[in-house]
């Protein structure tokens, strides 16, 4: 069995994890960090600690009536993926122990699609390319 890495639980409630394949089961929310459990494998489980938390990608749909999914980025470890039954709430726990201003707003569908076309589109000179290509250069002996 997993020891659970919080002496004081704030909140649990179902989610998915995205993690791979979607595995379904308990996030717990505390006092020392971010916990996830898998319900049907006893080691399938994340322990993130708020210390390790940068910041949480939140994806927001119809101007915040609905939050299909929440992401917790940490400093070494990449990031995790989540949805569960009741998102703002879990979003509203997970504020208590980091600061509001670690909690963003992920870019929507045509905001990716406008910057990748700006990107597409964007003019390169000649002498960026060759500034570029000397720099890879090994330097002669």
């Amino acid at each position: 069995m997993v020891e659970s890495l919080n002496t004081k639980v704030d909140m649990v409630t179902e989610a998915t994890s995205f993690l791979g394949m979607p595995a379904y089961g308990k996030i717990m929310i505390g006092d020392k960090g971010f916990e996830f459990y898998n319900n049907t494998k006893a080691k399938d489980y994340i322990q993130i600690p708020w210390i390790e938390v940068d910041h949480v990608d939140v994806s927001v749909v119809f101007g915040g009536k609905w939050i299909p999914r929440y992401a917790v980025a940490t400093r070494r470890n990449g990031v995790y993926t989540f949805a569960s039954k009741d998102p703002k709430a879990v979003l509203r726990a997970v504020r208590e122990h980091i600061p509001a201003d670690r909690i963003l707003k992920s870019l929507s569908f045509f905001q990716v699609l406008r910057m990748g076309g700006q990107n597409l589109f964007k003019k390169e000179t000649w002498t960026g390319i060759g500034q570029r290509l000397t720099s890879r250069r090994r330097p002669r002996k």
